[in-house]
């Protein structure tokens, strides 16, 4: 089939052809959207899933969402070796520029407060060279946002940011993709702004993104988070969600799958959604013809493994050392071994006991693969991979 019409797009927070089984979250949105315009009640929303799963292309839908409704909107991603203060100053000047406010001096106001929370990453009294500011030309509003207390300067930034949405009757939405890697000050600020802004009913909200134990991170910086956020889990797509994600794509192209064809694909990919645009761009490249059949799948499938084996498994084994791969796969053997085919966690104990070592002397491996994002862990005392199906590629392939 020619592979320029392939309609399928296996990369990273790419949105696929057809957003499919995400229609309730969608919807829910749209209902909180409303709500905070019309000073309603309303919690700041939390995705979380493993990865692979399409939290990063359900954010932008979301904030797609809200753009459409003419509501402010930044997105920014977190990384473990980043303070909160750049990244999400430049997501918030972004989102004032967005909401198109009729005066120019409250905007000026605002955005001076913008650059202020910026600069005082540097410190108080720091050099104008070494100063940063998120490209704005306001000058900058002391005394507000810039005490040095990110919890304070946070609290304060929220309430100016949303007063301003406020005037024009719309909101500001900030969108945090992995936000399991905030630093603990940065979390606990970011819990007590929206603690803050959420009791005052001003028009801003948080959604954030992350692996599954997001919440528990959240939990433990303020115990009220619980309460604080709605959150969603986004997991593997069913079966009829997964065969529309295929079936939407090819139709448009003039193509179709045989009911045999789509079985085969959701056995391979589990319902994954990214798993299911890589396996669908390589069954679409190798099939002679329409209606792709079970045959195509079956021929096609190796060459879709090892395009995962490389890209997605491969590239996140790589980035682990000697001692943390044989923790990796003293996981895979323990969870290979359990009688329920479906075990997602395996207890620390039995991974030690695979690699004949007491558990202590385990943890620098597993608190480096916690930190690289490789495993994380929901309940005490057991761990899971944060990648889908990655325990049978290293029981395949990492030797």
């Amino acid at each position: 089939m020619d592979p320029i019409r392939n309609p399928y797009a296996p990369g990273a927070g790419q949105r696929p052809p057809e957003l499919a089984g995400r229609d309730e979250q969608l919807r829910a949105f749209d209902v909180v959207l409303e709500r905070v315009v019309k000073g309603r009640p309303e919690r700041s929303l939390v995705l979380t899933g493993l990865r692979g799963v399409g939290k990063t292309v359900l954010l932008n839908a979301l904030r797609s969402a809200a753009v459409r409704r003419r509501w402010g909107t930044g997105k920014l991603e977190a990384r473990p070796d980043q303070a909160l203060r750049r990244p999400l100053s430049s997501a918030l000047h972004q989102a004032v520029r967005e909401l198109g406010h009729p005066d120019p001096d409250s905007v000026d106001h605002v955005l001076g407060v913008i650059r202020a929370f910026a600069q005082r990453e540097a410190g108080a009294g720091a050099r104008l060279k070494d100063q940063w500011n998120p490209g704005i030309d306001a000058p900058v509003v002391r005394g507000r946002a810039d005490s040095g207390d990110i919890e304070i300067d946070l609290v304060e930034l929220f309430t100016d940011i949303g007063g301003l949405a406020a005037d024009v009757g719309n909101g500001i939405a900030v969108f945090i993709d992995e936000m399991q890697d905030l630093g603990p000050d940065d979390v606990s600020a970011l819990c007590a702004a929206c603690h803050e802004i959420s009791q005052s009913g001003l028009p801003v909200i948080v959604v954030g993104a992350g692996l599954p134990h997001l919440p528990a991170v959240l939990s433990a910086s303020k115990s009220y988070s619980e309460r604080l956020f709605h959150y969603q889990r986004i997991d593997r797509l069913a079966r009829e969600a997964a065969d529309r994600a295929l079936t939407a794509p090819a139709t448009e192209e003039d193509a179709a799958f045989t009911d045999e064809a789509l079985t085969a694909m959701y056995a391979a990919t589990g319902g994954y959604p990214y798993f299911i645009q890589a396996y669908g761009k390589a069954v679409w490249d190798r099939a002679p013809r329409s209606p792709i059949t079970l045959d195509d799948v079956q021929v096609a499938t190796p060459e879709a493994e090892s395009e995962l084996a490389v890209g997605f498994f491969g590239s996140r084994y790589e980035r682990a050392t000697p001692g943390e791969r044989e923790y990796l796969r003293a996981m895979a053997d323990v969870a290979a071994a359990s009688e329920d085919p479906a075990v997602e966690a395996v207890p620390t104990a039995d991974v030690a006991a695979v690699l004949g070592k007491k558990p202590q002397a385990l943890s620098p491996a597993r608190d480096a693969l916690l930190k690289k994002g490789l495993i994380y862990s929901g309940e005490r005392g057991r761990i899971a991979f944060t990648v889908p199906h990655f325990g049978r590629y290293l029981r395949e392939h990492a030797g």
